[in-house]
């Protein structure tokens, strides 16, 4: 079964017979993860606020505490910094978990909405009730689980498309993943998140750089899974070549919870998905062609060949003879070298400006 790929968001508009400018455009997640707190109306909530915003998708996390996590796994200081009573993993994410019933309402209310169901699975059983009951857009997978064999195993089974988080992972840890999607027949449907797996992430440690050094080692869409709070860190991200983005979406920074005090808020939401839509916008290009808006310039500020002094019949041109003066409607100053040499055939004055009929061996005016 064939999936719509929905980081394919590339247009080609042709200007002329012999050039293509390619149109970028990003797609942006809005990760509502775990901040709806277990209550399915913040998530609708939420939902809303990423639609308002501008996002082209939402996305959830499943998974069942206890298989999860031990009883041991204690929590990671971000988390205890944020948290209520809660002593560890398991503990803080029982309070978080949502049904299939709960998950299903909110599918159907983000295809209401008009915004892409995404979700990240954390166990094979979670896998399954996300690819066979709740048809997602796509599947997430996080930054952890990029060295989870049968979980990437199964997702790539799955033939939906596939994003894969590379947080806290070195590069022989995304090249064997990658060799995986590969061997799988799964490139075309694949996408890796550039990520560091810091909350949040300071900007100077946000590593942008690698967002292009992956996708030229890949050949895959590569995005940025943001952690940091700068608002610009999406536009930065495109600019170095993030065709996805995926940044956390909460009501409330100081609400309790792991992840709200590195989230943002909706009205920042939609500064972020502004900003990286302008600059989505700003790395449209291609060979370079005049365009449109820039005809005035080029016809008035350009300047054309004139004659410097008075010049008599037969003066062989010279480049005391010449000067280049405003506008461009005559001789264009790139041909210089051509009318360097050439004889005139008949008096020109100054201020004159100069034309191929006035020379008597013209070279060619194209």
């Amino acid at each position: 079964m064939s999936h719509l790929v929905p980081w394919h968001r590339y247009e080609s508009t042709t200007r002329n017979d012999d050039a293509k400018q390619s149109q970028p455009s990003v797609y942006i997640i809005a990760e509502i993860g775990v901040n709806h707190d277990g209550d399915v109306d913040k998530a609708k909530h939420l939902i809303d606020a990423a639609q308002r915003a501008g996002a082209n998708a939402v996305k959830f996390q499943i998974f069942n505490a206890t298989a999860l996590a031990s009883d041991d796994a204690e929590l990671c200081t971000y988390q205890s910094n944020a948290v209520d009573a809660a002593t560890s993993q398991r503990e803080m994410l029982a309070k978080l978990e949502l049904s299939q019933a709960q998950l299903t309402s909110l599918r159907q209310y983000a295809e209401q909405r008009e915004v892409d169901f995404v979700a990240t699975p954390f166990g094979l059983e979670e896998l399954q009730l996300l690819a066979n009951s709740l048809t997602p857009t796509a599947i997430k997978l996080a930054s952890p689980d990029l060295v989870n064999v049968p979980l990437i195993d199964a997702a790539l089974a799955t033939q939906l498309p596939l994003i894969i988080s590379t947080g806290a992972s070195t590069q022989d840890e995304i090249d064997t993943c990658f060799a995986r999607i590969t061997n799988a027949d799964a490139t075309k449907r694949t996408a890796l998140l550039h990520c560091i797996s810091a909350y949040p992430t300071p900007l100077a440690a946000a590593q942008l750089g690698t967002i292009r050094f992956l996708a030229d080692r890949t050949g895959l869409p590569v995005g940025f899974s943001d952690h940091t709070t700068s608002i610009e860190t999406g536009a930065y991200a495109v600019c170095a070549g993030a065709v996805i983005l995926e940044r956390h979406l909460t009501y409330d920074r100081s609400a309790v919870g792991p992840d709200h005090a590195m989230s943002t808020e909706p009205n920042d939401f939609r500064r972020y998905v502004t900003a990286a839509r302008d600059a989505a916008a700003a790395m449209t290009g291609g060979p370079r062609e005049t365009t449109d808006i820039e005809a005035e310039v080029r016809k008035l500020a350009r300047g054309r060949l004139i004659a410097a002094c008075d010049l008599s019949a037969g003066t062989r041109l010279q480049p005391q003879h010449l000067r280049v003066q405003r506008p461009a409607n005559g001789i264009c100053p790139s041909r210089w070298d051509d009318v360097i040499g050439q004889t005139l055939a008949a008096p020109v004055r100054q201020g004159t400006p100069l034309n191929w009929q006035q020379m008597k061996a013209a070279v060619s005016v194209s």
